[in-house]
């Protein structure tokens, strides 16, 4: 089967924002460019990059409500596949905007890497103190990802139900940051991804 065009997945994305308002792309990253990311991630890890992810503006720790390790992938990386991945996410705001008129003027994101056993308690990615957060986008890092090996993650939908999207390499979960809260289930094996997530200019506590 042929691989879809990069149009026609951001196409697809727009349709289920402007729709339910999330969307789970299964061939967002080709396995080149999401293998490739993966193994610079575990590098850095094994070089100390990761640091115990927070909680909150000021970053507290709780271990009992978040228990991954996470990096921050700069605005100018040195590494290609990381650029190309910055590339991708880039063409995709320009597409929102165009179609959406969300005007989404940056995007922030890390890996985030959860040990076995760790889990993210249910929490919104646009709480109090965060309004420029819009539209949040994970993007999965892991090898033959299997159901019996947990680490969903549970999407909690208006209509008072919720769906497990497990974390396959090359997938996408997209959507509107202020309506769907989720969690991270734990895994019995490790699991990477890219959080991030499409920013609007703040002034105050009023969108522009």
């Amino acid at each position: 089967m042929a691989r879809r065009t990069r149009e026609e997945i951001e196409q697809q994305i727009v349709e289920g924002l402007a729709g339910p308002g999330w969307v789970v792309i299964d061939d967002f990253l080709e396995p080149d460019l999401w293998r490739a990311l993966a193994r610079g991630a575990w590098h850095a890890e094994g070089g100390g990059g990761f640091r115990a992810a927070g909680i909150g503006r000021e970053g507290r720790l709780a271990a009992a409500v978040r228990g991954d390790r996470i990096r921050w992938l700069e605005s100018r990386p040195a590494e290609r596949h990381e650029r190309c991945f910055l590339q991708r996410v880039e063409s995709l705001r320009l597409a929102i905007n165009r179609r959406l008129w969300f005007g989404l003027l940056d995007f922030e994101t890390h890996y985030a890497l959860y040990p076995p056993g760790a889990a993210y308690a249910r929490h919104l990615d646009r709480p109090a103190g965060r309004p420029e957060r819009t539209v949040t986008l994970i993007c999965y890092l892991n090898e033959d990802w299997r159901e019996g090996e947990g680490g969903a993650l549970r999407l909690y939908l208006a209509d008072g139900g919720h769906r497990d999207l497990l974390p396959l390499g090359g997938r996408a979960v997209v959507f509107l940051s202020e309506c769907f809260e989720h969690e991270v289930l734990p895994a019995n094996r490790p699991r990477l991804a890219l959080t991030g997530w499409y920013r609007q200019r703040v002034h105050g506590n009023v969108m522009v």
